[in-house]
């Protein structure tokens, strides 16, 4: 396993914001996770084990959000899936019988009904708590899991008031002590947002590395001379890993990148619109049209004819494509390793619900790729940052820019026409939290858990979803709603506490409803951050350039 030309960090970043609906019967919000989880989070479980079995040495690393490992070890919403799956599963069997004159359609019924059975006995194996399935894989050292911000906020933004950052980020840590039982080393910042200053309270929170999308270590301060290829370290001593533009674009575009190929499944003609209405009426939500995720047909073109799927074709496809991915990774490190004078690293971070979910055959192909990079190359070695790091301590320092993964490379798509409204209401909840967090530090009973609520709702208010959706313009309803409620709600605790009257059958059902972090304590958002280690071992390392 070790190449000594260089180096691949694979990336996927697992992340739902967090709906939990107990109040509907059906929630059309409610199926991003239910089909995440299907689509995605267990086949690449199921491939990672396939992996182990097999005994392929790979690397791969995932940060799992707090917002997401929260809904994957909610009762309620596992009882919710158990639900959803056994109804796609009747939705299958119906679908088989139904096709049972045409065979190639058949084929893809067949497909569709084994994947929804293996996705149940995969989710009773685990005794519904797939969290525990991915701490397995990460007991074996092949899987890296990195922490994230407690509810995805982009931190840019949100730096208005710096404890509102902090908060973040520390019970992003404790969620990750929560799920998985150790201390993380690895943060994935909300959106790849980063503006200087983060640094400072991660390492505060004992984070050792943390991904900036390319230009934020190309415009770092001083300019890197080994580009994106090799982490920087800033003057908090945290390493920054920035992202390699090339590999990236040759996954997410759609346009010229692999999950645009023919071949693939078309994501976008479903049952749920193509079937006859009484059929298929029961099986959506609100009887109102939407995906089923029982998918025919293959993307074909660009007009809006669509040929049949071909699942052997399609995964011929992924084949060659995964050969294809290795074989621009060997040459780039051949290059580059010319140029450097460490062995080049090439980081490539992508949405782990692109695979499965978006790319039907994205599992596939990692699955393929990884297996090809074991055993048909020795050009390169795959590795996590973790690993990189103590293999390769010393590296340029360097303060990355200001940035983000988003479009246009900054904070425009969370600030913006659609969106800006919302960030005097999350500036003034975060002050008033910090009022009360630090008038009420002694506070206890009903109190103590009303000023807990408080900081949730803050919280749930401040993730970087809401402005997301606002910009794309796909669920903005949702989106509004669920902003406002959050503040409404932050805004009533607020006038209850300080006016100290409160209404405790209110405050049962919001901990009912909302009731992320249950463990969450309020102080976070009082006292001064803990001061991080000395900035003298930042410029012994200044040598190392």
């Amino acid at each position: 396993m070790h190449h000594n030309s260089g180096y691949v960090a694979i990336v996927l970043h697992a992340h739902l914001p967090y709906v939990r609906h107990p109040e509907t019967t059906k929630c059309l919000e409610e199926l991003w996770l239910m089909e995440a989880i299907t689509e995605t989070y267990i086949p690449l479980l199921e491939m990672l084990q396939g992996l182990l079995r097999d005994d392929i040495d790979f690397r791969i690393t995932m940060s799992i959000t707090p917002t997401l490992a929260s809904m994957l070890s909610d009762e309620f919403l596992q009882m919710r899936y158990v639900g959803h799956v056994d109804q796609l599963l009747e939705l299958a069997e119906k679908e088989v019988n139904r096709t049972r004159w045409q065979p190639k359609l058949q084929a893809i019924a067949l497909m569709y009904r084994n994947q929804f059975q293996r996705a149940r006995q995969v989710f009773d194996t685990y005794h519904h708590r797939l969290l525990d399935g991915f701490n397995e894989v990460e007991a074996t050292g092949k899987l890296e899991i990195m922490a994230s911000a407690a509810t995805h906020g982009y931190l840019p933004l949100l730096f208005v008031d710096k404890k509102a950052v902090e908060a973040q980020i520390a019970v992003g840590v404790e969620a990750y002590r929560y799920a998985f039982g150790k201390d993380p080393e690895g943060f994935w910042l909300p959106e790849c947002g980063f503006t200087p200053g983060i640094d400072d309270i991660l390492a505060a929170h004992g984070i050792r590395y943390f991904l900036t999308d390319t230009h934020g270590i190309l415009h770092a301060e001083p300019r890197p001379e080994t580009s994106v290829y090799s982490p920087i370290y800033s003057a908090a001593n945290v390493a920054a890993f920035g992202r390699d533009w090339e590999s990236s674009k040759q996954v997410w575009s759609a346009t010229e990148g692999y999950p645009g190929d023919y071949c693939y499944r078309d994501f976008y003609r479903d049952i749920g619109f193509d079937a006859d209405y009484q059929y298929i009426k029961t099986y959506l939500v609100n009887g109102i049209r939407g995906f089923t995720g029982i998918k025919y047909h293959r993307i074909t073109g660009p007009s809006d004819h669509k040929e049949l799927y071909d699942p052997a074709m399609a995964q011929k496809k992924a084949a060659e494509h995964a050969g294809n991915f290795m074989f621009n990774r060997k040459l780039q490190i051949q290059y580059l390793a010319t140029q450097m004078n460490r062995p080049p690293l090439i980081v490539a971070p992508y949405d782990a619900e692109l695979f499965g979910h978006w790319w039907y055959e994205g599992p596939q192909w990692l699955d393929y790729l990884l297996r090809k990079c074991a055993h048909d190359q020795n050009t390169f070695t795959l590795i996590t940052p973790r690993e990189y790091l103590e293999r390769h301590p010393s590296a340029p320092v360097g303060m990355p820019s200001e940035s983000s993964w988003g479009n246009g490379g900054y904070h425009e798509v969370w600030l913006d026409g659609s969106n800006d409204w919302i960030y005097r209401h999350l500036h003034k909840a975060a002050q008033r939290m910090v009022k009360m967090a630090n008038q009420y530090q002694n506070a206890q009973g009903t109190l103590e858990r009303a000023l807990n609520q408080a900081a949730r709702e803050l919280f749930l208010a401040q993730a970087s979803d809401w402005a997301f959706i606002m910009k794309t313009g796909t669920l903005v309803e949702y989106a509004r709603r669920r902003t406002q409620d959050h503040i409404l709600n932050f805004t009533e605790l607020f006038g209850q506490i300080t006016a100290n009257h409160l209404d405790e059958t209110w405050l049962n059902g919001l901990e009912a409803r909302h009731n992320i972090f249950p463990w969450l304590d309020f102080r976070v958002f009082a006292g001064d951050l803990k001061q991080p280690a000395t900035k003298a071992s930042w410029l012994s390392r200044a040598g190392t350039r």
